[in-house]
């Protein structure tokens, strides 16, 4: 009897425990050719419902059995659990059909692990950083509230006492809106209630222009925490906000150049206008282009998609703040861009047919020779072209042929479908251009440049200039951003690493691009072309971007959820002068136009440092780059546009090490021409008598 006894238990045993294991069926599929948009839904059967599901992917949520959106071939993880926490983890994988997905399922391990390395926390590696996001308080919004909304909401009456404790869920207030809609406010968490709004008083009011400014002016009450909570993404993630190491290694360099030169972005100011300008320009100068064209071809490299849709992003994620951090990021990287431009032209080599073979490859390859360095420059340099001829053909190249495609549809339907013959008809554009070289490449910037940006800036200030009561709050929501912004921005470390990181990757100060459109200018002092060239981060962010920034500022769309990117500011745009969208998607062409042109010639002077300076050498070169204009409009391959924009980034780390090291050379040479300057020893155009 006792052995049966115990045999009964140890089956139940055995069933109890079979009973409890998680039994997971996954459907997986696989739609279309689309990139990223597979997708894996769990039935799960056995345990103790309900089920929680910690995906890899930090945009789906831990109540959600599917996860969509995937990359096609890279698996996918997720960790099951019971309501008892029992729990497995499934890995599974959407398999690539499209040759499409499958390059882009390929680059994705490639692109995260630069990711890891351009945008290594070096601060919280080693704990003295926390980047998680804590939050102190929830903000009640009012109900109803949406960024742009023309409606006036009142507190009707509070429901409870302020300073007591409330529990999530809870009714807290009655709002009544213009409609005469009383709307009951509840509880969006636990904690204590702290009133921001007395009862009776407008919380919001759409005629109020320091209501639309004014970040966060349709809260009416905060709910405290006991203790500080830690933001987390959908998935159960925590938020971060990192200190990305690409944006330290620019931003430290621009630092040590504005102090090595003596602050030469300020007190070289009213001399760069006066050379882009023409006063300097020598005729019989060795070199292919003037001044003004040399700083044309390299702000159209600069000047472009991300002007446009990377503030938005910034502004979304740093609010208003983040603008005062781009400016002062920009007036740093004027000094990074006159070392490096001074060198361009210090270690160009023009051959017997005048044609002008300059920029990084060429300073650090035989500047660090002079000082005995002779491998280390071979390296650099080799890595440096490496980089740029990348860089050219995705994100000089496939980029911005991708996105403009994608804004031009947006307003011209007839597009849609067509980015075949989108491509084909670019690339003819582009290439009728750079056959001509660098002399046709800096005419057409040259026309393009000034009028679109002019274009851009007078839609601008047209837009500031109709909501110009709004300056005071605007300014206001500025430096309070910057200086003392909510925990829900990151704090003052998050919003000033957004500013500082959107200013670096627009402008690319550092990166050493710049240096290769420099290196053609007509000039007998290399100096010269250094002080051309700081103008160009103050005309691309501290003007530029930051026109874009007061613009989404001005028009209340710095508040708007769930939209970012082109689109927000095109809607901010939208939002006064109904018309202006679409000349934004004539703006977006021409500048993703200016852009492949310029690192079209950027791309290929690289190439022919590899690959030899001949005439067939640079056709190759200019075949494949037309190819990839096609290429980048026709389809979207996601992860290897991020991977080649990415090398534009990495470009930096040859250069700027080139940089520190004949810093020094650099101040010699200025101090020589600021004596030349003075001493009146420079050509100089004479102003005619009539």
């Amino acid at each position: 009897m006792r052995k049966y006894l115990l045999s009964l238990f140890f089956s139940f045993s055995i069933l109890s425990l079979f009973a409890q294991e998680l039994d997971v069926k996954a459907n997986i599929g696989n739609p279309s050719n689309i990139i990223n948009d597979g997708f894996v839904e769990l039935e799960v059967t056995g345990g103790v419902p309900p089920y929680t599901y910690k995906w890899d992917d930090q945009g789906t949520s831990l109540n959600s059995p599917r996860a969509q959106g995937l990359a096609e071939g890279v698996p996918v993880n997720v960790i099951i659990t019971d309501a008892e926490g029992t729990s497995t983890t499934r890995s599974y994988k959407v398999e690539a059909n499209a040759i499409t997905e499958h390059f882009n399922g390929s680059f994705k391990p490639i692109v995260a692990s630069m990711e890891k390395v351009l945008f290594w926390d070096l601060f919280s590696a080693i704990g003295i950083y926390d980047p998680v996001v804590y939050a102190d308080a929830k903000n009640v919004p009012t109900p109803g509230w949406t960024a742009g909304i023309e409606d006036r909401f009142v507190l009707k009456q509070w429901l409870k006492p302020e300073n007591s404790q409330i529990n999530k869920g809870e009714p807290i207030a009655i709002v009544e809106s213009d409609t005469g809609e009383d709307m009951e406010v509840l509880a969006p968490a636990s904690g204590t209630l702290e009133y921001l709004v007395e009862e009776g008083k407008v919380i919001y009011n759409f005629e109020n222009k320091q209501h639309v400014i004014e970040q966060g002016a349709h809260n009416l009450a905060r709910i405290v925490y006991d203790e500080k909570v830690p933001l987390t993404h959908p998935n159960g993630d925590p938020q971060t906000k990192n200190i990305p190491f690409i944006v330290v290694w620019l931003l430290f360099g621009a630092l040590f150049f504005t102090l090595r030169m003596g602050f030469i972005n300020i007190r070289g100011f009213r001399h760069s206008l006066q050379l882009a300008r023409g006063k300097y320009d020598d005729p019989d100068a060795p070199g292919q282009v003037t001044h003004f064209q040399a700083l044309a071809t390299a702000v159209s490299g600069t000047v472009g998609l991300g002007n446009i849709a990377g503030v938005a992003v910034a502004i979304s994620l740093g609010g208003a703040g983040a603008t005062f951090w781009m400016i002062i990021a920009g007036l740093l990287g004027m000094s990074s861009k006159f070392v490096e431009c001074t060198l361009g032209v210090k270690y160009r080599f023009i051959n017997s047919e005048g044609r002008v073979f300059g920029g990084p490859m060429n300073y650090l390859r035989y500047g660090l020779e002079k000082r005995n360095k002779k491998g280390l420059g071979k390296v650099l340099a080799g890595l440096f072209a490496i980089l740029a001829i990348g860089a050219s053909f995705g994100g000089g190249n496939m980029f911005q042929a991708n996105q403009s495609f994608e804004a031009l549809q947006g307003q011209m339907p007839f597009l849609i479908g067509n980015g075949f013959w989108f491509g084909v008809v670019t690339a003819i554009l582009v290439g009728v251009v750079i056959i001509g070289g660098i002399n046709s490449i800096a005419k057409v910037t040259g026309r393009i440049v000034p009028v679109m940006a002019g274009v851009y800036i007078l839609g601008c200030l047209a837009v500031i200039g109709i909501n110009i009561e709004n300056i005071g709050p605007a300014f206001t929501a500025i430096y309070d951003g910057a200086f003392s912004p909510s925990a829900l921005k990151g704090g003052i470390i998050g919003v000033l690493i957004v500013g500082f990181q959107r200013a670096a990757f627009s402008n690319e100060a550092g990166v050493g691009s710049a240096a290769i459109a420099h290196s053609a200018a007509k000039t007998n002092h290399p100096p010269s072309e250094g002080f051309v060239a700081l103008l160009e981060p103050f005309i691309d962010t501290v003007v530029v971007c930051t026109l874009t920034a007061l613009v989404l500022i001005f028009t209340g769309k710095h508040e708007a959820v769930g939209i970012a990117g082109a689109q927000l500011t095109s809607d901010a745009f939208g939002s006064v002068i109904f018309w202006f969208p679409y000349v934004l998607a004539a703006a977006v062409f021409l500048f993703a136009f200016s852009t492949m042109i310029s690192w079209s010639y950027y791309g290929m002077r690289a190439w022919t440092y590899l690959f030899g300076k001949s005439i067939k050498s640079e056709i190759i070169y200019k075949v494949l780059f037309l190819v990839f204009v096609v290429v980048g409009a026709s389809v979207s391959l996601g992860a290897v546009l991020d991977f080649s924009d990415m090398m534009i980034l990495a470009m930096s780390f040859p250069n700027i090490i080139g940089l520190y090291i004949m810093s020094g050379e650099v101040r010699t040479d200025l101090r020589d021409y600021m004596r030349k300057l003075k001493a009146g020893e420079l050509f100089k155009k004479q102003v005619e008598v009539k």
